[in-house]
């Protein structure tokens, strides 16, 4: 199918009801997109849906209108603690914004209420609401929503308020499954009903979801939305009105070409993308400096309770920036993103498609740059086969301003930075390490002194990969980094009293660190001690087993010489005596001088 629009919603083949005409109309939303069209009949028809569409095609509308269709034709009414509907999405944010789409729908049907239950809400006041209002529509996160359904906090049964289920909705699905949620989706669906609608809609289709599709759904609709122009056998995951490009530049530049870019771009609304949440803080705080007169906005994941409050602002605002980790890659909708622009490559390809797709949403016009080092410049055909997704190059920024030195200044002025720096440094290295493409992300392609200027350290950090290796190039500053202070007065005088407690204590001596052989060479090392052992035993068995051997030959001669008459039979038992005394003392020194101490 082609993504552009698809007919008005008259067109459909089932009737919607007229409250539902008259919010689309208030919201703008005049005509259908290609999911939608799909979707809204079958969902409605009773019919369980796999949908796979392009991001940013409209698939929340997809299942929020039929949702309430099925809600508003139910034959019992639900009652207060009744769900009648729920949906299961990754992230907070996501949530949040599912349900501002749903309230649209339901304010215009007062018998209905829904609820949230996400990660970063107090689960107390989560609990009260749900008691105090109910939730016939509830939206939710697997983790918070198993931890629910396992607890039953405060004498809330959710095991039984689901029993009235008719709709479930896997939003995401994918996503859900790349986060390790699988369990808990396994957990929640043996608290639900068998006999239910299903949705499950995603960007992409992998085998793990085919388990899920399999697990969860009864005979579903297949459904997969391509783009205008693309081949029924292409893959292709990027709107066809995105505009995606790449630029080259050294590691010690990326920075400053981001800057630049910003500032001539500060009109308008961009996310910019780093791989790690030290990075989202380091360099996110230097841009708040360096770009004046525009709003940023920084989330990452191991943002617990600001992230929602962000995350609503930046919807609101008409230009800024928001710089993020892959938390805000996926099925987030943000109005008005002019540019999507990607600091550092994702992890995954799939993740990178993502990422774009913030931008050029429900047939509008967007644009998407990724900052390649040159040893990266291969990731470009990597892309076009792997996700059949083609950049076109853009020129180098022009009129470069180099600000690392303002960045490093920021550093001396303040210790709070300097360790975001460090730690920024280190996770970016690490990241690197794990990246899914290693062919062409390698740690030892990386040129470290070029990307330790890119970052303005102030010296290099103590990192295994750094171990045993001399930068000459790189130039550490002569400043003693251990007499920066923070600028927040409280966490100087901790880190001072810490240092004085520190100097306050015995050095204490050096432990020897016994550094652990790997399992096959400790194995081989035992064997070899095994055979030592039993070879140092043989022998001395042997050497115990001459000694008898000449014993007995001495007493077979002294019979021998009795027999012939050559000693009579007192010398032979004196020879005989003398020998068993001789080996008694050899053999008792240790107990004799024992009874003496007694």
């Amino acid at each position: 199918m082609d993504n552009t629009t698809e007919g008005t919603w008259d067109s459909l083949p089932v009737k919607l009801n007229h409250s539902i005409l008259q919010t689309l109309d208030a919201l703008k939303f005049t005509h259908m997109t290609p999911v939608q069209s799909a979707c809204i009949p079958l969902f409605m028809s009773n019919k369980d849906v796999a949908a796979e569409a392009v991001t940013g095609s409209g698939k929340t509308l997809a299942f929020v209108i039929p949702v309430i269709e099925l809600l508003l034709k139910r034959e019992e009414k639900l009652k207060k603690m009744q769900v009648g509907a729920l949906v299961i999405t990754p992230t907070r944010e996501l949530a949040l914004q599912i349900s501002e789409v749903m309230q649209c729908f339901i304010e215009k049907f007062p018998q209905f209420t829904q609820a949230l239950l996400i990660g970063g809400s107090n689960p107390i006041e989560d609990v009260q609401k749900l008691k105090d209002h109910g939730a016939n529509i509830l939206i939710a996160t697997p983790g918070r929503l198993e931890d629910m359904f396992r607890r039953k906090p405060d004498g809330l049964d959710l095991a039984c308020a689901v029993r009235s289920l008719d709709v479930l909705v896997l939003d995401e699905a994918d996503r859900l499954l790349e986060m390790g949620f699988e369990a808990s989706l396994n957990t929640i669906l043996g608290y639900l009903p068998k006999q239910r609608r299903t949705g499950l809609f995603s960007a992409t289709q992998t085998q793990e979801l085919e388990k899920l599709v399999r697990a969860g759904l009864r005979n579903p609709v297949r459904i997969a939305v391509k783009e205008k122009g693309v081949a029924a056998t292409a893959t292709q995951k990027t709107p066809s009105r995105l505009s995606n490009y790449y630029t080259i530049c050294r590691a010690e530049d990326k920075f400053n070409s981001l800057v630049t870019f910003l500032r001539q771009h500060k009109h308008e609304k961009q996310l910019v993308f780093f791989s790690t949440c030290a990075c989202v803080e380091y360099f996110g705080r230097a841009l708040e400096s360096l770009i004046k007169k525009v709003t940023v906005h920084l989330i990452h994941g191991k943002m617990k309770h600001k992230r929602n409050k962000i995350f609503a602002d930046f919807r609101a605002v008409k230009s800024g920036i928001l710089v993020c980790t892959d938390v805000m890659a996926r099925g987030i909708d943000i109005p008005d993103v002019n540019w999507v622009l990607q600091y550092d490559p994702p992890s995954s390809a799939s993740a990178f498609v993502h990422r774009c797709g913030r931008t050029a949403r429900i047939g509008n016009q967007g644009n998407a740059l990724v900052f390649l080092m040159p040893m990266e410049e291969s990731y470009v055909n990597f892309l076009s086969i792997n996700q059949k997704c083609p950049l076109q190059q853009m020129p180098a920024v022009k009129d470069v301003v180099d600000v690392l030195p303002k960045v490093k200044a920021m550093c001396l002025a303040d210790r709070a930075m300097f360790d975001r720096a460090m730690r920024a440094f280190v996770s970016l290295v690490q990241a690197y390490a794990k990246h899914e493409c290693s062919l062409i992300f390698r740690v030892k392609d990386l040129d470290f002194v070029s990307l330790a200027r890119g970052f303005a350290l102030l010296r290099l950090p103590k990192m295994p990969e750094l171990r045993g290796k001399t930068f000459p190039d790189f130039v550490e500053t002569t400043v003693d980094t251990n007499s920066i202070r923070y600028k927040d007065k409280n966490r100087e005088k901790q880190r001072r009293k810490m240092l004085a407690e520190q100097k306050d204590k015995a050095p204490t001596p050096k432990k020897h660190v016994t550094r652990i052989a790997a399992w096959s060479k400790q194995k081989n090392k035992k064997e070899r001690r095994k055979k030592r052992v039993a070879k140092r035993k043989h022998n001395e068995d042997s050497d115990r087993d001459d000694e008898d051997m000449k014993e007995l030959l001495n007493d077979a001669r002294l019979l021998k010489r009795l027999k012939k008459g050559k000693i009579n039979e007192e010398d032979f038992e004196r020879e005989v005596t003398g020998k068993l005394k001789g080996k008694q003392g050899a053999a008792e020194p240790a107990d004799n001088s024992a009874d003496e101490d007694v």
